[in-house]
């Protein structure tokens, strides 16, 4: 058995909520394996009395949830169209060298797996468009990025919108900190709220207002 989680939007702060599901794992790296863990992941979450969740990964099987991955998701940098992904890996800011915006112009599995981000020491910060964002709270930087890109998409905000929980089964929390399941029921979770244009306003306000 197998232990992953599933992010649920709330109408009120922290606005996501975690909730594990046990399941049993399919193992391999294949696509009709991941899609077996997606697939039991959400029937195990379905048995609580809920709706089906929005899968955001490569491996979905919802074409919304593959353009919604980080991989994926474009942000309008300077007219030019970034990856998330590729954002989050760029703007890493260690004791011994970053941030390396080089990684803006690979690919996003390259940006991923650069030997620079592991040799450079301790991480930190995060610095994107010349300003530097804090480690903590944890996730915010990614999380904000994420939601920031989704707003430069607007058939993907109406998509979205649809959901109030999701999942991404390449995440495993023993290892990992960011998720972009989160991001999305923290977008969500704003929106429900009525507080999404006041938290995007500015990155200070948006971590003030998720607490």
């Amino acid at each position: 058995m197998a232990e992953r989680p599933v992010f649920v939007s709330m109408d009120h702060a922290p606005y996501v909520l975690r909730y594990s599901v046990q399941f049993e794992y399919a193992g391999g790296f294949a696509l009709v394996q991941s899609q077996k863990n997606i697939t039991r992941i959400h029937e195990a979450y379905m048995k609580t009395g809920r709706k089906e969740p929005l899968e955001i990964s490569s491996k979905s099987m919802q074409p919304v949830g593959i353009r919604l991955s980080a991989f994926h998701l474009l942000y309008d940098l300077n007219g030019k169209k970034i990856p998330v992904e590729n954002i989050f890996q760029a703007g890493k800011t260690f004791v011994n060298g970053g941030p390396y915006l080089d990684l803006l112009g690979v690919t996003p599995k390259e940006a991923k797996r650069d030997e620079r981000l592991r040799t450079s020491g301790a991480l930190r910060c995060f610095t994107f468009e010349r300003k530097e964002y804090p480690l903590i709270p944890r996730t915010a930087f990614y999380n904000w990025i994420w939601i920031n890109a989704l707003l430069c998409n607007p058939d993907l905000v109406k998509e979205i919108e649809q959901y109030d929980s999701f999942t991404d089964v390449a995440f495993n929390p023993v290892k990992s900190l960011n998720c972009q399941a989160e991001a999305a029921a923290v977008y969500t979770g704003l929106k429900k709220a009525g507080k999404l244009e006041e938290a995007m306003a500015s990155f200070d306000s948006f971590v003030n207002i998720l607490g």
